[in-house]
């Protein structure tokens, strides 16, 4: 497994369990703290936690853009409604494709693919698929 698909997999991950804790702090330097207590406390990769934090650092600052391009892309479903693990990969990969430059929007959706057949249920490859797919047309016309 490469470092990238580690790093994807440690954001996941994080944003996974963020879900479950209210915060009202979530600053750069907070989250730098929380995520090397998590990288340290399940054992991720030096290799590939600066391109994870990278990744959180960006849903973090466009979080309320990404969530709606989800929103316009899941028409009928509410964000909540989205089970949390696909909903975090559709976060990460929709940075990708759109704030990360060096990543085509191919290799986003499919590494979102890949991950959700390891983390996600039977379902989660073809509903992130679909919805990355709709992402795509949305923001490339």
């Amino acid at each position: 497994m490469g470092i990238r698909r580690q790093a994807r997999e440690a954001a996941l991950q994080f944003l996974f369990q963020e879900d479950f804790v209210v915060r009202g702090n979530t600053d750069t330097e907070s989250l730098e703290k929380r995520f090397a207590l998590f990288c340290g406390l399940f054992q991720v990769s030096r290799k590939g936690r600066s391109y994870a934090l990278n990744l959180l650092d960006v849903y973090l600052a466009n979080a309320e853009r990404v969530n709606e391009l989800i929103r316009q892309a899941t028409t009928n479903w509410r964000l909540t409604r989205i089970a949390a693990t696909d909903r975090n990969i559709l976060r990460l990969a929709i940075c990708e494709m759109v704030f990360i430059n060096d990543i085509p929007d191919e290799v986003a959706i499919n590494e979102a693919v890949e991950i959700a057949k390891r983390f996600g249920s039977d379902e989660s490859p073809s509903f992130i698929n679909g919805v990355l797919d709709a992402v795509r047309k949305i923001l490339r016309g």
